[in-house]
């Protein structure tokens, strides 16, 4: 596992742990050139989750993608990123479990809004906007109605 820190290749593993409700191993390792420490996690390869794109095309989820859409729209707001993990961690199990290999876009969009919708009502909001591409201060204002 290469550092993030000085881009190493050897590292020793300080830690495992389940995480993810079992479906993860979670790695605390340690480099062996800087000593910098970080978390690697372990998942079961599975077959590769598509997501069908408005536009007509397909890609491959993406978690990172998806961490950091939502790590931006709860800037600065009292949302842990361990939290945001749990959401992709749910939204993925859940299409998992409900046995599809595609997703479209705008169904995954609102799995995405109804779990920040009970965290941050800020973070929902700037989530929906860039999601649902918001035009005008009425939009906003309609979505914010939403959460009442």
């Amino acid at each position: 596992m290469r550092c993030p820190e000085c881009g190493y290749e050897e590292s020793k593993v300080i830690d495992s742990r389940s995480a993810d409700e079992g479906s993860a191993i979670r790695r605390r390792r340690e480099c062996l050139r800087c000593q910098n420490r970080f978390t690697t996690y372990e998942r079961l390869g599975e077959r590769p989750l598509i997501v069908l794109k408005s536009d007509g095309s397909h890609e491959a989820f993406d978690r990172q993608k998806l961490f950091r859409g939502l790590l931006i729209a709860c800037a600065k707001r009292p949302v842990d990123p361990d939290r945001i993990d749990a959401i992709i961690t749910d939204i993925e199990s859940s299409l998992r479990m409900s046995g599809t290999a595609e997703v479209h876009s705008k169904d995954l969009g609102e799995m995405v809004l109804a779990r920040l919708a009970g965290i941050d009502d800020v973070a929902y909001i700037r989530f929906a906007s860039v999601y649902k591409d918001f035009k005008d201060a009425e939009e906003f204002s309609s979505a914010l109605k939403g959460l009442e």
